[in-house]
């Protein structure tokens, strides 16, 4: 069974930082992609980054330079490093692959901006 669990959010000021963690079980990892996503509610998902399984990385535009993903092969992991996070960040953070033509969605984790 495939399962995505993020950790790391919480509560931070604008200007600071957060690092989200996806741990995941049940797939190859090295060989999977992985994305993270997030969510304000009422609004529709939407993308934040990507890293391949060869390391390529892409971003949202709205990122500008502020986060960059990454993976860790060993531990079955991928991060999102989070700099001068703004309010306009808060969202529910989620974890994502695709694996085997399915795609996967851990539960997410809650990060908060207050101005």
């Amino acid at each position: 069974q495939v399962h995505l669990v993020e950790s790391g959010g919480g509560l931070v000021q604008s200007g600071g930082a957060l690092r989200l963690s996806c741990a995941t079980s049940g797939i190859r990892f090295s060989l999977a992609h992985m994305n993270w996503y997030r969510q304000v509610p009422g609004k529709q998902r939407e993308f934040v980054a990507r890293i391949t399984s060869n390391g390529t990385t892409s971003y949202a535009g709205f990122v500008k330079g502020r986060f960059t993903i990454s993976r860790d092969n060993t531990r079955n992991t991928a991060q999102l490093q989070m700099n001068l996070l703004e309010p306009e960040d808060t969202a529910v953070y989620y974890c994502n692959t695709n694996w085997k033509d399915r795609n996967f969605w851990g539960r997410g984790t809650l990060v908060t901006v207050s101005s």
